[in-house]
């Protein structure tokens, strides 16, 4: 009986070859997709123009400690509760020119919120799943003095 012996299969510089452009080509491919997510997804901008809103920032800081407020916000099954008190801790109730709750990565998930006064405290119900959310503020107090902070939020 004979049996065929077989030659084992070289190892060539094609081989090589295809080995590298398919490594590099999966690297690439993953670094592209990724990047396209990345610029997708994040909104970026905190102001038009950076150099107009530093001409004012400093005035508009001092006018915004001088309110003296003190500013908590819980959040709580999505109830989003909103504890604003003087210098002498007393509740205040400003204006709300602007309010957004979101995550800090995208937009997607951006919800004005409908706050209502209790007395004490501004309350909305906002759509809020377990993580990380911001709620970015523009409040107006009597004396007409803008208000803005952005709140970092954790809902449990």
């Amino acid at each position: 009986m004979t049996a065929d012996a077989q030659e084992p299969r070289q190892f060539t510089g094609r081989h090589m070859l295809a080995v590298m452009l398919s490594s590099f080509g999966i690297i690439i491919t993953v670094n592209l997709g990724m990047a396209y997510m990345a610029i997708s997804t994040f909104p970026g901008v905190e102001a038009r123009s950076t150099y107009v809103a530093s001409q004012t920032f400093e005035v508009n800081r001092a006018a915004q400690d001088a309110l003296g407020w003190d500013v908590v916000a819980t959040l709580d099954d999505g109830l989003l509760t909103l504890a604003i008190t003087d210098q002498a801790g007393q509740p205040v109730q400003p204006r709300v020119i602007k309010a957004i709750f979101g995550r800090a990565t995208h937009t997607g998930e951006d919800h004005t919120p409908d706050f209502t006064w209790t007395g004490t405290t501004l309350t909305a119900m906002v759509p809020s799943r377990d993580g990380y959310w911001n709620l970015r503020l523009e409040l107006e107090a009597e004396n007409g003095t803008i208000f803005r902070r952005r709140i970092q939020l954790r809902d449990t």
